[in-house]
């Protein structure tokens, strides 16, 4: 099985603590994601986005800097991916640094698109 990863930059117009709150809190989740959400910054907790259509075991937190995550894929399947999120303070606002790993061949364009599209898209115009 072939197995590849992301590596993306994105700027945010958003102070780091801001970005943080809207990737960890469950409220703000479901107001920008428009969708059910489970999340709570607690490592080792499960979390899921967009009603159940990503989830996974939250891993490592570092307030307003560092979100890692263990995303499965399927019911019941043994393969996972790690999702880690770097917040860096930048002249326009926060530079996000997004490292994805481990992401089955037919699923890295729709997993890409959504990257752009529906997170950091989304979180840009919620900014």
């Amino acid at each position: 099985m072939k197995m590849k990863n992301i590596k993306r930059y994105y700027i945010l117009n958003a102070s780091s603590e801001d970005i943080y709150n809207a990737l960890t809190n469950q409220k703000m989740l479901e107001i920008w994601t428009g969708e059910e959400a489970k999340m709570e910054p607690v490592e080792g907790s499960g979390f899921s986005l967009w009603d159940g259509s990503i989830s996974g075991v939250n891993l490592e937190f570092i307030e307003n800097q560092l979100i890692v995550q263990e995303w499965f894929f399927g019911e019941n399947d043994e393969r996972s991916s790690i999702v880690t999120i770097k917040l860096h303070p930048h002249k326009k606002g926060t530079s996000v640094e997004l490292n994805h790993t481990n992401i089955p061949d037919e699923a890295y364009e729709n997993i890409s698109n959504g990257w752009d599209e529906d997170y950091f898209g989304a979180l840009k115009e919620l900014f």
